[in-house]
Parts: structure tokens; C-alpha cells; sequence
């Protein structure tokens, strides 16, 4: 079983700076994505971030410059440093884990990130 726990969340004012962390544990591919995506009261989840066993990133378009996203892979965590955050981007940040080998995805619990003065 994989398990997905993210830490890292709180309130920060607007402007400010919030490190996310996910610790992924269990069986899965090494030929994997691990990514972050985000959900908002009223509104689809969306994606952050990814980045794949290679090294690869890719950010929504809406963080680009301001987010980085970065990995551990000897242990299986993924990182979110976010810079200059907005008031919109208050919501629920979730940790997903994509398994290209039996193309599962796996979610963490999620992790409140508020922006606000």
C-alpha cells in the first residue's frame, strides 16, 4: 500500500513563503511523477507542479517563477517551496504520486495552505 504525508501547510501572508513536503512510502515504480496539485473552495482540482523520476519539472503556468519543486528520490519525498504567494492561491495542496508502470495515481490527505493579512 502507498501512503502519500504531506507537511508543511499554514497561513501565510500575502507575499510571503511556504515549503511544502511529501513523504511517499509503500511499493510503487521507481518510473514514476510526483506532483502537486491544489483545490479551492467551489472549484476543480488543478495542477501545481510535477516532476518525473528524471528530473523533469512542469508548473502550471499561473506559478511559474514563483514555485519549485524538487525531489529526494532516495527518500521518495518531493518538495513545494512557494514564493510571492496570492490570496487566490488559498487552498487544499494535495501530494499525488502517478505509477507510469501499473498507471495508478495515489493522493496524499491534503494540506491547508491560506493566504491572508
Amino acid at each position: 500500500q502507498v501512503q502519500l504525508v504531506e507537511s508543511g501547510g499554514g497561513l501565510v501572508q500575502p507575499g510571503g513563503s511556504l515549503r511544502l513536503s511529501c513523504a511517499a512510502s509503500g511499493r510503487f515504480s521507481s518510473v514514476n511523477v510526483m506532483g502537486w496539485y491544489r483545490q479551492a473552495p467551489g472549484k476543480e482540482r488543478e495542477l501545481v507542479a510535477t516532476i518525473i523520476s528524471g528530473g523533469s519539472t512542469n508548473y502550471a503556468d499561473s506559478v511559474q517563477g514563483r514555485f519549485t519543486i524538487s525531489k529526494d528520490s532516495a527518500k521518495n519525498t518531493v518538495w513545494l517551496q512557494m514564493n510571492s504567494l496570492k490570496p487566490d492561491e488559498t487552498a487544499v495542496y494535495y501530494c499525488n504520486l502517478h505509477d507510469r508502470v501499473l498507471n495508478r495515481d495515489y493522493w496524499g490527505q491534503g494540506t491547508q495552505v491560506t493566504v491572508s493579512s
